[in-house]
């Protein structure tokens, strides 16, 4: 069997030996190539922690001057009344109930710290059941006992946001984020940034955006709530409602101090990943608990909800152990959102994926009489935080690298186009022009030239535009494409996988290993051309 190697999209990109491997390609377009090697430094403590007693801003803030849809009065008064939380879900299990030690076999990148975080216990623990210090080196192939959890402190149990109020759903549609920040008037309103081509869709060419922009932009690609976007970035700086906040929170707004991070939209593309990874790694099973510097650790509370432990989630990625527990408290991150949007569960969109959810009819996004390669598993849908929920394919070429095609992407079912731009084409299936509620299809790397153009309705089968590197940086021509539903990405490894034709997908385990199978014959993603990756259109 002839094999011929293809490069394809990986989570994080290193140059070396001036080869450059893709990192960035489906889903990091926020940062230069080799960030991932770059530690963070030190912990940050949100504005309102800092040189302040608790609950006490260090600025103020001014409430907004005009009405504005979705902003409250200036008499407006925060609620806290968290009976409308959704109940505990029993049925999901703790961490806590593991009753038995268990083995794990190590696996290249892994730290004890980080496997402990997996299993709801200390880096410490694990060292000790292994007679080993924490800092010894691990050794991929090195089998571990896990011990059994000890009584660990247990997070806070108050759900902070609904899962409906933490993507960009259905509740999002008519929110005016223009008029909302321009109503507080803080320093938001007036900030602007540049921001280099090659971090939004693979050129030199550098844009000049708003603040406004930088956030509906972040929105749209992470599928966050712009809503929850702007009160982690008040929460953390106050540049929502303060003209001019603190100098140290200039060049960090969102507080992740790291050389590369610098400015509005690095940041806050940073807080989306982490926010979607806290929901995403939760609903899947793998996100129990979370390790901090001094050695502590927390548990995420039984029947939290996946929108609370996403926002746990971006704080415990800064903050001390002291201090995420306050922040997780109705006087913390809690109050700066109820301050700014009321109690989010009185909006809450339940459930925002009902019970008996099917995909509809799918078919391949390629041309009848082509033959393409499967290139990608289940991988990250935008970013390494989201959901494991794009698969990809590369045209036929004989050619490697970042080269023209003249293959075409074409639609996976009828609908309408309501987004494109950066590499990117969205097409809604309800028809109703909002990317935010039900079925959306998300094609990426869809060249510029001979693109489709927003407003188009599309039948089956209809060319959208070509495969190619546009949209993040990509080290080969290839079609990344995943599947949203009332904003929520929808796993391609989860209880509702892709189904293509006949193809129905599947992961392995691990990002971008996955496989197609249809009736008894199963495709093995590759980075490569091949006879066990081939794929076409019957």
């Amino acid at each position: 069997m002839r094999r011929q190697a293809l490069s394809r999209a990986r989570p994080a990109a290193i140059a070396l030996a001036g080869l450059v491997l893709a990192a960035l390609a489906c889903t990091r377009a926020d940062a230069p190539v080799d960030l991932e090697a770059i530690t963070p430094v030190g912990q940050t403590t949100p504005v309102w922690l800092q040189g302040a007693a608790p609950g006490e801003p260090t600025v103020t803030l001014p409430p907004p001057t005009v009405p504005v849809a979705g902003a409250p009065s200036p008499t407006a008064r925060p609620t806290h009344d968290i009976s409308l939380s959704p109940t505990p879900d029993a049925t999901r299990p703790s961490v806590l109930e593991r009753q038995a030690e268990e083995q794990y076999t190590v696996v290249a990148g892994d730290s004890l710290n980080a496997i402990g975080e997996r299993y709801g216990v200390s880096g410490a623990e694990i060292a000790a059941a292994n007679d080993m210090n924490v800092d010894d080196t691990l050794f991929v192939g090195q089998v571990l006992t896990i011990p059994i959890p000890s009584q660990a402190t247990i997070g806070s149990g108050l759900k902070l946001l609904p899962d409906s109020e933490f993507v960009n759903g259905p509740s999002l549609t008519e929110f005016n984020l223009d008029a909302f920040v321009a109503a507080y008037g803080g320093y938001l309103s007036t900030y602007t940034e540049e921001i280099p081509g090659r971090y939004l869709d693979g050129s030199d060419q550098a844009r000049v955006l708003s603040g406004v922009d930088i956030v509906r932009t972040v929105a749209q690609r992470y599928s966050v709530s712009p809503r929850l976007l702007l009160a982690v970035l008040e929460y953390q700086s106050g540049w929502v409602r303060a003209p001019q906040p603190s100098d140290n929170t200039l060049t960090f707004p969102l507080g992740r101090v790291e050389v590369g991070r610098e400015g509005l939209y690095r940041q806050l593309a940073w807080a989306a990943n982490q926010l979607n990874y806290g929901y995403y790694a939760w609903r899947a099973g793998s996100l129990v608990s979370w390790g901090f510097g001094s050695g502590d650790l927390r548990l995420v509370s039984p029947g939290q909800n996946a929108g609370t432990v996403g926002v746990q989630n971006f704080l415990a990625s800064l903050l001390s152990a002291p201090a995420w527990d306050q922040a997780v408290q109705a006087d913390g991150f809690y109050a700066t959102y109820t301050a700014l949007f009321d109690n989010p569960f009185r909006v809450a969109v339940d459930p925002l994926t009902p019970p008996g959810l099917v995909q509809p009819p799918l078919q391949l996004p390629i041309e009848t009489g082509t033959v393409w390669s499967f290139t990608g598993g289940p991988h990250g849908a935008w970013d390494t935080g989201s959901a494991w929920g794009a698969l990809d394919f590369a045209p036929p070429s004989d050619a490697l690298g970042c080269v023209p095609s003249d293959q075409w992407v074409v639609a996976a079912a009828p609908g309408l186009i309501v987004r494109t731009g950066d590499g990117a084409v969205l097409q809604d299936l309800d028809g109703d022009g909002y990317e935010q509620t039900g079925w959306v299809l998300f094609y990426m790397h869809v060249e510029a030239r001979d693109r489709v153009e927003p407003g188009t309705y599309v039948q089956a089968g209809d060319r959208l535009g070509h495969p190619s590197c546009e949209g993040g940086v990509s080290d080969g021509t290839h079609m990344h494409f995943a599947r949203k539903y009332n904003g929520e990405w929808q796993a391609a490894d989860g209880p509702l996988p892709f189904v293509l034709d006949g193809w129905v997908s599947a992961g392995l385990g691990q990002e971008y290993d996955g496989t197609l199978t249809n009736g008894v014959v199963t495709l093995e993603a590759c980075a490569c051309r091949a006879e066990g990756n081939a794929i076409s259109r019957p």
